[in-house]
């Protein structure tokens, strides 16, 4: 394991340890090390806060009834998650949120989310493979530091959910969209280092260019 900074992940059964095992590796592999969290509260010493990928979001944390395609909601995730989440916002410790995270990373900031996209274009197929399409990166962020500015991405996606600019927080903006207008990548205003992503950057299909993100936030935790 690397000497990295210490970054933690909360620990939830969904998704499966490969998937799980994926995040860890992409972890170590741009500099980091990881620990995984089962407690109320970020652990001393962790310097960066992951969220991973899983069930939707309760919707009733953004002010809506479930749809009836929006998956039964893991409130126990949802509420540990928001803690680790609300601590590291307060801290300005640097967060990166994926896929779920993306999303409940919008719902805790003040958005809401789209709770099922019609399009099959985001979701994954019944084989376990993910989609692909193209997704561009919005002017100057800390996304664009990684990748370039107006860069076009090939990304995969495993979602059925997503944010629209209209559904966006406040003090969230777009760093990258689809051509459908979904919000890929969004960033605080407010904090040093806090990002989400819609796609799946930590799995191999998407390697060796999406590193450079997990070395990012590495140096940003560091």
């Amino acid at each position: 394991m690397s000497e990295g900074p210490l970054v933690a992940v909360p620990h939830w059964r969904a998704p499966t340890w490969e998937r799980t095992k994926f995040y860890y590796d992409a972890l170590e592999a741009g500099g980091a090390r990881y620990v995984v969290v089962e407690d109320e509260d970020l652990p001393v010493g962790a310097r960066g806060l992951l969220l991973t990928g899983g069930v939707d979001v309760d919707p009733h944390l953004y002010g809506e009834k479930r749809n009836p395609l929006t998956d039964r909601p893991n409130r126990k995730r949802d509420a540990h998650e928001l803690r680790l989440l609300r601590q590291a916002l307060e801290h300005d410790v640097p967060v990166l949120c994926i896929c779920r995270g993306h999303e409940l990373l919008n719902v805790a900031m003040g958005g809401s989310l789209m709770q099922h996209i019609e399009s099959n274009e985001h979701r994954w197929h019944e084989n376990g493979t993910s989609n692909w399409h193209d997704v561009v990166i919005d002017g100057s962020s800390r996304l664009s530091d990684v990748y370039g500015p107006d860069r076009t991405l090939r990304v995969n996606s495993r979602h059925h959910q997503g944010v629209t600019e209209g559904r966006l927080a406040p003090s969230l903006q777009s760093t990258a969209h689809s051509s459908d207008g979904f919000v890929e990548a969004m960033e605080s205003t407010e904090h040093r280092w806090v990002m989400g992503i819609q796609w799946h950057p930590e799995r191999s299909e998407m390697h060796p260019d999406s590193l450079a993100l997990f070395r990012a936030f590495a140096e940003a935790c560091g």
